[in-house]
């Protein structure tokens, strides 16, 4: 007898129908910088600002971002330093100007208490004394609102991973040359951090009591501050601080 030989079956093809359903997966298309997919672990971030509609925009864009969740919201420096230290959250993005206590001064307790938050400054401020301080506190990125969403989500993954991050807008070639011999040198740099710090704050129209409060100083050291600045400035009266911050786009008002 001849054997007989089963017929040789093809595998099934895909249909139409499957492969769109194939196509309309969760993951189909995503793109892994916004949505690394259910496994990736998350990054808790805590934003203070004390404009609400800052506020809760930056939020709303944080919830778009599925690798990130925020974990608390405020408006006051002295608030944001005691959720970021009940919290310990990965990020907390600071506005440089934030009432109660000195946004300069959180980073400074961050840092010097060893918790595990990277620091991300935002501000109108595009002067060099002012993001070269920052960076010398230990802010880990300095942004400018002006700046996209694209790059500050380069800016969360670049601290995330231990780097630095510094708007591209500012120029850092010029950031960081400060030659006392050229044309452009400017005397805002013979000032110290803390009096820089004093100096920023008695531009923007605060009294040395309140100053005291938020760089967390006595009223008498605050003052002793003010002469030094006022002596290397060769400025004798806040309003020719203001003045002088006016030129150089040191202040708020000026940006």
């Amino acid at each position: 007898m001849v054997p007989i030989r089963e017929p040789i079956r093809e595998a099934p093809r895909e249909s139409g129908r499957e492969s769109r359903r194939e196509a309309g997966r969760p993951d189909a298309g995503r793109d892994p910088r916004l949505d690394p997919g259910p496994e990736a672990r998350t990054y808790s971030i805590v934003l203070a600002d004390d404009q609400t509609l800052v506020r809760e925009g930056l939020a709303a864009i944080c919830r778009a971002l599925p690798p990130y969740r925020v974990v608390g919201q405020c408006s006051g420096g002295a608030a944001a330093l005691r959720m970021i230290e009940a919290q310990r959250p990965d990020i907390a993005v600071l506005d440089l100007n934030l009432p109660d206590l000195f946004t300069f001064e959180i980073v400074r307790q961050v840092r010097d208490k060893g918790l595990p938050t990277r620091t991300a400054v935002l501000s109108t401020r595009r002067d060099r004394k002012t993001v070269v301080e920052a960076l010398r506190c230990g802010v880990n990125a300095f942004l400018l609102k002006s700046g996209s969403t694209e790059q500050l989500l380069e800016a969360f993954q670049q601290i995330l991973e231990g780097g630095i991050y510094v708007s591209p807008q500012l120029e850092l070639q010029k950031i960081f040359s400060s030659n006392p011999k050229s044309s452009s040198y400017d005397p805002i740099d013979m000032l110290s951090a803390r009096e820089y710090q004093v100096f920023t704050l008695l531009v923007e129209g605060i009294r040395a009591k309140e100053i005291a409060a938020r760089l967390e100083l006595s009223p008498k050291t605050v003052d002793t501050y003010r002469a030094s600045l006022m002596r290397k400035l060769d400025i004798h009266d806040v309003a020719g601080l203001v003045k002088f911050a006016l030129q150089r786009d040191l202040t708020s008002a000026a940006t």
